[in-house]
């Protein structure tokens, strides 16, 4: 693995959900957790399978609308559970409404990161400069890097609740350019999700690391890609 050229980065940005926390290990606990409570079987539910899918699906689809600004997060925390348990036909408010507040309180509390996250920050904390920039809620972010145990690596949380905009949007980037005081090229952006992490960063002229685990086949102009977070320690 050879190191990237440029010599003149100080400051590393991270994308969190899917990047460095595990949403999806933490977010399959979760619904477990709550399948299990509710007896969402005895609702007509049958299987947590089909629950765990219909809420990736769900999600997945209310998330793209939020990431490009036709959805606010009132919408997916008010709908998310909702149009999950219409699909199996159960029309009970009150237990989406639970099931709803329940999710966020505990799925940000799982401690679940991705592979390698540690190491990769261990090493890059003691030569650059870290920052996180999320679309996530500002308070369940926050708590996920606490669980997680990785607050005390970066010197700025940045969420679109705080810099006003979203990924994409490249005027996220330059409120975390300003933020820590360094023009677009001492930074380089380390994200999972081409249309927001990488898209976004370069239409702020900051270099990107996507991070595909999957190999995902893309058209993308990228920096470098990586499979492994461990990759970080000897490309930085």
């Amino acid at each position: 693995m050879s190191s990237l050229t440029k010599t003149s980065y100080t400051t590393i940005f991270f994308d969190l959900d899917h990047t460095l926390w595990d949403y999806e290990t933490s977010a399959c606990e979760t619904l477990r957790e709550l399948y299990d409570h509710y007896l969402l079987n005895d609702l007509g539910i049958a299987s947590f399978d089909d629950f765990h899918q219909q809420f990736r699906t769900v999600n997945q689809q209310l998330w793209h609308l939020y990431d490009h600004g036709k959805i606010g997060s009132e919408v997916i925390r008010a709908e998310r559970f909702k149009q999950i348990l219409a699909h199996f036909q159960v029309h009970e408010d009150t237990v989406s409404q639970k099931l709803s507040a329940d999710y966020l309180d505990l799925c940000p509390r799982k401690g679940n990161l991705m592979p390698g996250a540690l190491q990769a920050l261990n090493y890059l904390s003691k030569r650059y400069r870290m920052t996180v920039i999320t679309n996530g809620f500002d308070d369940v972010q926050r708590i996920k890097l606490e669980s997680g145990n990785i607050t005390q690596y970066f010197n700025h949380i940045i969420t679109s609740q705080k810099a006003g905009y979203k990924k994409p949007a490249r005027e996220i980037f330059y409120f975390a350019l300003e933020e820590n005081k360094i023009e677009a090229g001492a930074a380089i952006m380390i994200g999972d999700n081409l249309a927001t992490d990488i898209a976004g960063a370069r239409n702020a002229a900051i270099d990107v690391i996507f991070y595909n685990p999957d190999r995902l086949d893309h058209q993308a102009s990228v920096t470098h890609e990586i499979r492994h977070l461990e990759e970080l320690c000897s490309l930085l």
